[in-house]
């Protein structure tokens, strides 16, 4: 199935893209997610399971067992803090 990919933040910086399309056979966002690490270099840096990383699909915040369909967004967000 072919999903958008967003990047948010230092993701963005360290991948070098904000956006891009993909194919995928990941059933999960977990799967994708480990699918990207497979990648190696900045995605298996930026997207490490030792790293806090969180994901949305389609525009909402989700965990990592949350089931991919064709065309979805999927977006990864390093932590944010306020103050």
């Amino acid at each position: 199935m072919i999903i958008k990919l967003r990047y948010f933040a230092s993701i963005r910086e360290s991948i070098g893209t904000g956006s891009e399309s993909a194919d995928t056979k990941a059933a999960t966002l977990g799967a994708l997610r480990e699918e990207l690490i497979a990648r190696g270099g900045a995605y298996a840096e930026s997207l490490a399971r030792g790293r806090a990383v969180r994901l949305a699909l389609n525009q909402t915040m989700s965990d990592e067992g949350a089931a991919l369909i064709d065309g979805a967004e999927v977006g990864f967000f390093p932590p944010v803090t306020g103050g």
